[in-house]
């Protein structure tokens, strides 16, 4: 890649929190470049539910980056360490994950990761390969190595040990663990998200008990979720799966706010800083932040789908929200004449409880074949198929 020096710590600082040190990541870039060898650049992610998100990119893009630099990416699938779970952000003891759900989700991530990355350039580890393979005596010398009032700097368990709340000791191992993979791996560069900082730090700390030399730390920011408030996360549904369908995506990602849509291009976009700053001015200049918008979503279905699903979608959003007019392949959903609006709602999992289904009956967000309903003791009785609609984009076709 022709990119001078500064340029390239420029790209490879967008969109991150803190580079530890970054004096020294300029020296490993420049001795790698004069002995003509590649830095090992590691991201571990522990295999915790089957799908990843937008916010599980920002790393990943991050990845990408030194790739195609031209360095050696290693994407570790903490197998091991993913039946310990991380506590990090926790106010309890986390339940550990079984064997079995840990493999199936490790194989999902596996097919994810390379819409993003080159499957021919980068390495997929497992921790189990070496943890695994500890023995008591292994174990002991690693707790050895570190104190607990070092443990205690770390900020989730400082707080709970300060509230009284249970720490197994079990979890002072998750980061001795996951430094020891850096250990194995012999890591010049480790990023993680900003939650991972202290696990990242005793990475760089074993390093120099093995006489190597430590690892430099990159963390990056936790990508905000459709609300533009919390992280993006599925448990708290306000996330983008990489998985989705290309209409579902680009729904989503034109319902973010303005102020969000930049944020999502800084950690997002493939498109450079100067690019960006560009739009920047075209918006204050006048430009419709909803074409900009439709850029990016375009842009990010074509990674996770193709040019031609992106332009689908973008026309089937037109059609839908610009025209009016109701998707063709909707969920069918079988009700019993004399349902009751909200609990049809319900049944066909438009709303998440029936507080909710009253609530959006009373905003007016509910319509039958295009018609509003505001009757929340509305009975549905159908003669033939008709389309239940809650908000913008949720429809189901509902028949006998």
């Amino acid at each position: 890649m022709n990119i001078n020096i500064d340029e390239m710590i420029a790209e490879l600082k967008r969109g991150t929190d803190e580079v530890l040190v970054e004096s020294e990541l300029l020296e490993k870039i420049q001795a790698a470049k004069k002995a003509g060898k590649q830095l090992i650049v590691k991201a571990g992610f522990d295999p915790t539910a089957p799908d990843l998100h937008l916010g599980h990119t920002v790393l990943i893009n991050k990845l990408k980056q030194f790739q195609d630099l031209g360095h050696d990416v290693v994407f570790l699938i903490g197998d091991f360490t993913g039946r310990i779970g991380d506590p990090t952000g926790k106010n309890t003891t986390r339940p550990p994950l079984s064997e079995q759900e840990v493999l199936e989700n490790a194989k999902t991530y596996k097919e994810q990761i390379f819409k993003i990355l080159d499957p021919n350039k980068t390495r997929v580890v497992f921790n189990s390969e070496w943890l695994g393979k500890m023995t008591g005596q292994d174990l002991i010398k690693l707790a050895a190595s570190y104190t607990v009032a070092r443990m205690l700097e770390r900020d989730d368990f400082k707080k709970r040990f300060e509230g009284n709340q249970p720490i197994a000791i079990h979890e002072f191992m998750y980061p001795l663990l996951q430094g020891q993979d850096s250990v194995e791996l012999k890591a010049d560069i480790e990023l993680g998200g900003r939650d991972q900082k202290f696990n990242l730090l005793v990475g760089r700390e074993l390093q120099k008990q093995h006489g190597q030399s430590p690892q430099v730390v990159i963390t990056v920011p936790l990508l905000e979720g459709l609300d533009g408030v919390q992280k993006m996360s599925k448990s708290l549904g306000n996330y983008i799966g990489i998985a989705e369908s290309a209409q579902s995506m680009f729904g989503k990602i034109m319902s973010i706010s303005d102020e969000l849509m930049w944020r999502y291009y800084e950690l997002l976009s493939f498109k450079s800083l100067a690019v960006i700053e560009q739009l920047k001015q075209e918006a204050i200049y006048g430009k419709n932040p909803r074409d900009i918008k439709i850029d990016l979503a375009k842009e990010i279905i074509e990674r996770f789908h193709d040019k031609a699903a992106a332009e689908q979608a973008h026309q089937d959003f037109i059609n839908q929200f610009q025209k009016h007019q109701i998707p063709e392949d909707i969920q069918e959903f079988s009700i019993p004449d004399g349902t009751v609006i909200w609990k049809a709602m319900v049944m066909c999992e438009l709303v998440k409880s029936s507080s909710e289904a009253l609530r959006m009956i009373e905003q007016g967000g509910v319509k039958l074949d295009g018609e509003k309903i505001m009757d929340k003791n509305f009975q549905i009785n159908i003669a033939e198929p008709i389309v239940l609609q809650v908000g913008k984009r949720k429809f189901v076709r509902l028949i006998k």
